[in-house]
């Protein structure tokens, strides 16, 4: 018998033992084993010293995409081989708790700008393998076929240049065309829409909805959702001027725990929110503002107030500070808060048309703020530039009770409305100090107003402004039912130049008029300036509505447009009346205006009316739960200003070319309305054809005359005379 020796045959080293019908048995994919962790690639190369500076900010970034395992970051180092320390690879593993988290961190943070030269780039970690085993020889990929999207200010470009607006009422929202007489167009219907009301971006691409889980944004011709921003039990929005950004307020403080919401720690007891509008990222949160004003459920909104490019937003701390945040990495300027004791409001200065003047530098963006006397220390208004932090003019002020500032839409002015008291505190006068900001050192005016300011209101894109005034005793008290007014217009009288062509003096803000004994509370100029409507709202004796035009025809000399008697210019148009009156909307063209009675408010005669300009009612529609009706709003014209001087010169042309049309499409619902009484006119003869040949078959059936026959034998015709006496006059004559 052979011997058999296994020692010969057993493999010399581990590795010549074959494990591939092992290997191949119980393999496990790499997808399945490893899609929770991500690759975080392009991350700044620190040494030891700051290895865990930059792991906290990583877990901060992060932190809104879910919850990360303890222990579940890695940053791989490795000895400069140069300089002999111990530094980083400039990648990090993240391993979160499910693999729906590591998708939400890939999708949010690939391309996120973690500085100004740092640009993380987020991978699954079980593509890198993929990666690294592409050929080299290079395929061209398959072309995707192009997919293309709605575009979201289609709206603009509909021939007859109407505008939108969306109205809700009991549970419908609805999307609708204005169509000057003819009742409004319905462009889209939803029930539910939303569960508290809506609001328009302020440039009109979207609007917005309030749902128990946040808010959603809608747009396009389909009015497809875009975008949603979970926020449970959000109660306020407040978008950025160019839409970039969007501001949202709960009650409730955030919570954590719940799947699928994007919030970290470091937003746990946050009310206040900042979103990407264009991307849903959640950038910050903040715990809501101690500005109560006395009572704990009361807030003041919004809370952050946007500089005009939506480079910056602020918010006063009462007493303390103004805190300047800068986008797009929200935080703060200059690191710190600008302390001012006893601050009390700000104001952003809004977008000019021209280039700021003086000593102003380049990238620069102005704001005001008061603060009131403290000890000896008078109250003082206040310009301050952004983010330099420079002041450029303070103005003191005494005996002061309270301020509101009023920007012109021009950043030209600043109105400061300052209430004050006399030594005695037992009465109150109002002053209006107006910057003028575009001067040399901004030199201030006074206009001095003896009795209490209640309304002011700039002209949009004009130097003129209104005020209404009272005297009465019976104001502020909230059992009075109404209380007399006075309305006052001003305008800018600029100094007329000399015969060398060179004008002497300086521009004085003027009275044109006062209007007395009125009831008017309230201002609405129309957006293009010139007229203005003075109503009387939320009143349960009076509802009046006055419509002004403040350049009446005939009034401006031709030669240098400058107005020679603007006391003539203002011209009262109509004077109207809605019942029940809550709300005032003009359409961005100033053309129309939409006066309406909500329901939120009261239940009597709830509806909206349309006018024009001048004060003529176009239509009126009672609604039973109307709740809400607004205006779309239009984004800046891209017209330059010679191409809307050459317009303005050419507009009687223009304007034939819309009566045409005009005239047109009332020809075309004349011709539908003929068209229909015709119609109605040839079924009823038809019908009476066919009902008498019906009834003519069965009376011969059963052996009767013809009704025909039988009623003309039995015809007794009748004449019946009436007098009338048109017109009696009585003459005496003399023989």
């Amino acid at each position: 018998m052979p011997s058999f020796d296994l020692t010969k045959q057993l493999p010399q080293t581990e590795d010549e033992i074959d494990f591939t019908d092992i290997e191949e048995k119980y393999q496990v994919p790499i997808e399945e084993g490893f899609d929770t962790i991500i690759v975080v690639d392009n991350v700044p190369i620190v040494d030891d010293s700051k290895k865990e500076k930059l792991l906290k900010l990583i877990r901060r970034i992060f932190r809104n995409a879910g919850e990360i395992k303890e222990g579940g970051i890695d940053m791989p180092m490795e000895v400069n081989p140069e300089t002999g320390v111990l530094t980083s690879k400039g990648y990090i593993f993240i391993e979160f708790e499910t693999s729906e988290q590591a998708n939400m961190a890939i999708k949010q943070y690939d391309r996120y700008p973690m500085d100004k030269t740092h640009y993380l780039a987020v991978n699954r970690f079980t593509e890198i393998d993929k990666y690294s085993q592409i050929e080299e020889e290079y395929k061209e990929p398959e072309e995707e076929k192009f997919v293309e999207k709605e575009h979201l200010r289609s709206w603009l470009t509909d021939s007859q240049a109407r505008d939108q607006f969306v109205l809700y009422r009991g549970e419908d929202v609805i999307i609708l065309w204005n169509r000057k007489t003819e009742p409004p167009e319905e462009i889209y219907k939803r029930m539910y829409w939303t569960e508290t009301y809506v609001q328009w971006s302020p440039l009109g691409t979207y609007l917005a909805t309030f749902h128990r889980q946040g808010i959603a944004l809608w747009g396009g011709p389909s009015w497809n959702k875009i975008i949603r921003f979970v926020h449970p039990g959000v109660k306020l929005i407040d978008f950025s001027p160019n839409e970039r950004y969007l501001v949202t307020w709960s009650n409730e403080p955030i919570t954590l725990g719940s799947i699928g919401t994007p919030f970290g720690p470091d937003d746990e007891g946050n009310q206040i929110i900042i979103w990407d509008v264009h991307s849903g990222i959640l950038l910050r949160s903040f715990p809501s503002s101690s500005n109560t004003e006395g009572t704990p459920n009361k807030i003041k909104w919004p809370i952050f107030k946007w500089s005009p490019s939506d480079k910056y937003f602020a918010r006063v701390t009462l007493g303390q500070q103004i805190s300047v945040y800068e986008t797009p990495g929200m935080g703060l300027v200059g690191k710190k808060s600008i302390k001012i004791d006893g601050v009390v409001d700000f104001e952003w200065a809004p977008a000019s048309d021209s280039e700021k003047v003086g000593d102003k530098k380049s990238g620069e963006e102005l704001l005001s703020y008061w603060t009131p006397e403290i000890g000896n220390q008078p109250a003082r208004v206040t310009l301050l530039n952004i983010p330099s932090k420079e002041i450029v003019r303070t103005r003191n002020l005494v005996n002061v009770s309270d301020c509101k500032m009023h920007w012109q839409s021009n950043s030209d002015f600043l109105c400061v409305k300052v209430d004050r008291h006399t030594k005695t505190k037992k009465s109150t006068f109002a002053n209006l100090e107006i910057f003028r900001v575009r001067e040399k050192d901004i030199p201030v005016e006074v206009i001095e107003v003896k009795d209490t300011v209640i309304a002011f209101a700039w002209e949009p894109k004009g130097e003129r402004f209104a005020i209404i005034t009272t005297n009465d005793p019976s104001y502020n008290q909230p059992t009075q039912a109404g209380f007399r007014t006075n309305v006052s217009f001003y305008y800018l009288e600029k100094p007329k130049p000399t015969k060398g062509g060179e004008t002497v003096g300086t521009a004085n803000f003027k009275l044109i008029k006062t209007l007395e004994k009125k009831t008017s509370n309230a201002i609405y100029w129309s957006p293009q300036g010139r007229h203005v409507i003075l109503a009387t709202l939320r009143s349960t004796t009076s509802f009046d509505l006055e419509f002004w035009d403040l350049d009446f025809e005939g009034t401006t000399d031709p030669k240098d447009s400058v107005k020679t008697d603007p006391a003539a210019s203002l011209q009262l148009m109509s004077t109207q009346e809605h019942y029940g009156i809550t709300d005032i909307e003009w359409d961005p063209t100033g053309r129309y205006v939409i006066t309406s009675s909500s329901f939120w408010r009261h239940s009597m005669e709830n509806g909206y009316t349309i006018w024009d300009f001048k004060g003529t009612q176009l239509q009126k529609h009672l609604m039973d739960k109307f709740k809400q009706l607004l205006w779309r709003p239009r984004p800046k014209s891209l017209l330059t200003i010679e191409q809307k001087k050459k317009i303005r010169k050419n507009l009687r042309e223009y304007s034939k070319q819309f009566d045409e049309e005009d005239a047109l499409a009332q020809t075309s619902v004349s011709k539908e309305l003929l068209a229909h009484r015709r119609r109605l006119v040839d079924e009823w003869n038809a019908w009476r054809k066919r009902v008498e040949k019906e009834l003519a078959e069965e009376r011969e059936k059963a052996g009767l005359e013809p009704i025909s026959k039988r009623d003309n034998e039995n015809v007794e015709i009748i004449e019946e005379w009436i007098e009338e006496v048109v017109e009696e006059t009585e003459e005496i004559v003399e023989e």
